[in-house]
């Protein structure tokens, strides 16, 4: 279970203090999917990284029953100077997992050819994205973060990572943040609206949408909240 107990994030800017989520609560079942809905900037990457522990909460707690990936095609981790393989090593190491049986799975899914033995630094975007994803599936988790930035290369690597996570890992859990409807509408069971700091809950998607839709867009604002 993954558990989110009114967890609070502040960030300070020449202006003052600027809340980007405000007390909210989340809890997913092992098994379970969710979506949350929000518009650009409402702070939903944000979410993505404190629930994978990249940064912590101002206030408030996060309880991870499971094991929880980073977010998924994510590659701000990488060691450029280092090759795929030994981005691959590295991983693998900081989880205790044999490196040595998934170099195979890596490089078929990732494509890189002659490259995934370069570093990382002389990639294109799209290669490195194409190893990010590669890594994020080697690793069994037990819930994967998905953030709407995954939605990256070709039609035809989009269905394998589509078919990679929704078909192969089906039984998993998945959190999935975007702002487009149709996308949480065609994968996960329930959803939520990220909005104001708050997050609002739904028993389905279509009520999540309604609100979603309902909500009135509200622009960015840098200077301090009350």
């Amino acid at each position: 279970m993954i558990k989110v107990e009114d967890v609070s994030m502040h960030y300070y800017t020449r202006h003052g203090r600027r809340t980007v989520l405000d007390r909210i609560s989340l809890t997913l079942e092992r098994g379970r999917n969710i979506g949350i809905l929000g518009r650009n900037g409402a702070g939903k990457s944000t979410l993505v990284r404190l629930l994978a522990g990249a940064i912590q909460p101002t206030t408030g707690r996060i309880h991870r029953g499971m094991r929880v990936s980073w977010p998924l095609a994510f590659n701000g981790a990488f060691q450029m100077h280092l090759t795929g393989l030994d981005n691959l090593k590295f991983i693998c190491r900081v989880y205790d997992i044999d490196y040595k049986p998934l170099i195979p799975f890596v490089e078929q899914f990732a494509e890189l050819g002659i490259y995934f033995r370069e570093p990382v630094q002389h990639y294109s975007s799209g290669m490195t994205t194409r190893l990010a994803f590669a890594l994020s599936m080697a690793i069994e988790f037990d819930c994967f973060l998905i953030d709407e930035i995954l939605v990256v290369g070709d039609k035809r690597f989009h269905q394998r990572c589509h078919d990679e996570l929704f078909v192969k890992r089906k039984d998993r859990s998945f959190i999935l943040v975007s702002h487009e409807p149709n996308i949480i509408r065609s994968l996960c069971q329930t959803a939520c609206v990220l909005h104001e700091g708050r997050l609002h809950h739904f028993d389905t998607v279509d009520d999540a949408y309604k609100f979603y839709e309902s909500a009135p867009v509200v622009p960015f604002r840098g200077g301090a909240t009350p």
